[in-house]
């Protein structure tokens, strides 16, 4: 009779071992799922706008570099705010390329290359930005300013 019972309790026992563990795997997912929520809900957004990149390099220069980047980008503010409401316009044309039935290939070929120049334009003028502020940046400052890293290439 006793080797019945042990039967019975060798039998169920990876039954019991496969409940825990499924029990505890289950339970490891949730708390992953419930941190992404919560990241999700309790983190704000980066700001992602130019001014906003420009004050992340500029926290990190010396005071009175920072200032000439800030006097820099506030001069050329609004000709960055064009430049990148050009760039949408041309995205809006690609897109407008691709919609358009006929497609037109020679059309969407156009508005790509309209969207590169307008790419081009923008990069020169926050080069342009750059370039003034360093040019009056003491040599601490324009060191900073060549180690600078945004946290997406790092």
């Amino acid at each position: 009779m006793s080797s019945l019972t042990e039967t019975r309790r060798t039998s169920r026992s990876p039954s019991r071992w496969l409940l825990l563990a499924s029990l505890a795997l289950n339970l490891f997912f949730i708390g992953i799922a419930g941190s992404m929520v919560a990241r999700h809900w309790l983190t704000k957004p980066a700001d992602r706008s130019d001014a906003a990149r420009f004050e992340r390099i500029a926290a990190t220069l010396p005071a009175a570099d920072a200032e000439q980047l800030r006097t820099q980008f506030a001069a050329q503010r609004a000709a960055i705010e064009a430049g990148r409401q050009t760039i949408g316009q041309k995205q809006d044309g690609i897109r407008a390329a691709l919609r358009t039935e006929p497609f037109d290939v020679d059309a969407l070929r156009t508005s790509m290359a309209e969207s590169r120049a307008a790419r081009e334009t923008f990069y020169q003028l926050l080069q342009g930005v750059i370039l003034s502020a360093a040019s009056q940046m003491s040599p601490a400052g324009r060191a900073k300013l060549a180690d600078w890293r945004s946290s997406r290439s790092r």
